[in-house]
């Protein structure tokens, strides 16, 4: 617990804001995803099977996309609920809107070695991989949200 503590006192300002953000919003998709369809969550967002071109980043909006990633991870480690893949993806889809960054959450699915279907959901901005990087390359994207800036 004092670990955790002296970890969060040596962040940025501005990494603490981004932890608070990212740990209020998991739980607010944690919610929404047990209570919500899915299709009422995405309905704002652009659906396609494959990719969807949703513009460029400059370098700011590049380096705030990995720091909202790093966000998303560091709080997903320390919530009492369930902060899967897909409360991260949807965690960094709001967070990254709002901040008016152009994006994609993909969904996927593979077999395990037991022939069980397992689903996985990334966050990507241009080529960098926001959330969801640890083992994405082993899942067959089925869907594509994108979302612009206008």
């Amino acid at each position: 617990m004092l670990r955790n503590i002296s970890k969060f006192a040596a962040l940025t300002k501005q990494e603490k804001r981004l932890f608070l953000e990212a740990y209020l919003l998991l739980g607010a998709m944690r919610i929404a995803l047990l209570t919500i369809s899915f299709k009422r969550l995405t309905h704002s967002l652009e659906h396609a099977q494959d990719r969807i071109d949703v513009g460029h980043l400059n370098e700011e909006q590049r380096q705030s996309a990995v720091m909202i990633g790093a966000a998303i991870e560091r709080a997903a480690a320390h919530t009492p609920w369930e902060s899967a893949c897909l409360a991260q993806a949807l965690t960094a889809q709001r967070m990254l809107s709002r901040r008016d960054i152009p994006g994609m959450f993909y969904l996927g699915a593979a077999k395990n070695d037991s022939q069980k279907v397992k689903a996985h959901a990334w966050t990507q901005c241009e080529d960098v991989i926001i959330t969801g990087a640890k083992g994405y390359e082993a899942f067959t994207v089925l869907s594509v949200f994108g979302w612009r800036i206008r």
